[in-house]
């Protein structure tokens, strides 16, 4: 059986610093290289093993005036689950009046991630 190797170099984004990871998989050990602080090798593994997302898009909204409503993800969700999820916020379609933090998905395929209003859009 082949080992898996991989490389791959990434700017790490948890801060301002914005340090030149390495990460590198050899079998089932990680390593990060170039991080200045505990949190980029947190960030690098995450980003290398199981990358996740927040999620912004628009929905729309039943409302002549406001016709999109942003909505956001109330957390990182997991890559896979963006593509699937963005054609979801896509079918939907919003009453107002809707506040901004109002849940307009809950627990999305079982992932503990909600769908949130970005903006509230006050009714007729």
């Amino acid at each position: 059986m082949k080992a898996e190797h991989k490389t791959r170099e990434m700017v790490c984004i948890v801060c301002p610093m914005g340090c030149r990871l390495t990460v590198t998989v050899k079998d089932e050990d990680v390593t990060v290289e170039g991080n200045r602080c505990q949190r980029g090798e947190i960030y690098g593994r995450e980003e290398i093993l199981a990358p996740k997302r927040i999620v912004t898009a628009t929905c729309r909204l039943r409302d002549p005036a406001h016709p999109r409503l942003p909505v956001r993800t109330d957390n990182a969700l997991p890559y896979e689950h963006i593509q699937s999820l963005l054609g979801d916020i896509y079918e939907l379609s919003i009453e107002t009046p809707v506040k901004a933090g109002d849940v307009l998905i809950e627990n999305y395929k079982g992932t503990g991630i909600s769908i949130l209003a970005a903006r509230s859009v006050p009714g007729d």
